[in-house]
């Protein structure tokens, strides 16, 4: 079972599911995502109910961090990240949900 949801896979599971046309709904999915984005670069908090909150968290810098990948030292400086924090019904609704290879002792 694949395990990623893109967002074709969402325009094709609404227009399924609406019969509008998947032009329209790119427009809208995209219109969608591009007005949180803004909406996070300008530091404004994205409250969808029954969903989560998406917001900007600021990141501390560092003089002494490592590159994961050389090992090599380098310096960060403060950044912005975008964080999500799932609401209480989305928390409710996953709360049960387990990988299979966890519960069987099989490898992914």
């Amino acid at each position: 079972m694949d395990k990623k949801v893109t967002k074709a896979d969402i325009i094709d599971s609404i227009y399924e599911k609406t019969g509008m046309s998947r032009k329209e709904i790119r427009s809208v999915v995209d219109l969608f995502i591009e007005d949180i984005k803004d909406a996070l670069i300008n530091r404004r908090i994205i409250e969808l109910r029954g969903f989560g909150t998406f917001e900007i968290r600021v990141r501390k810098g560092r003089q002494k961090a490592r590159n994961p990948k050389t090992g090599e030292l380098v310096s960060v400086i403060s950044h912005g990240i975008a964080a999500f924090r799932p609401g209480r019904e989305l928390k409710q609704d996953v709360w049960n949900v387990v990988e299979s290879s966890h519960t069987d002792g099989s490898d992914p």
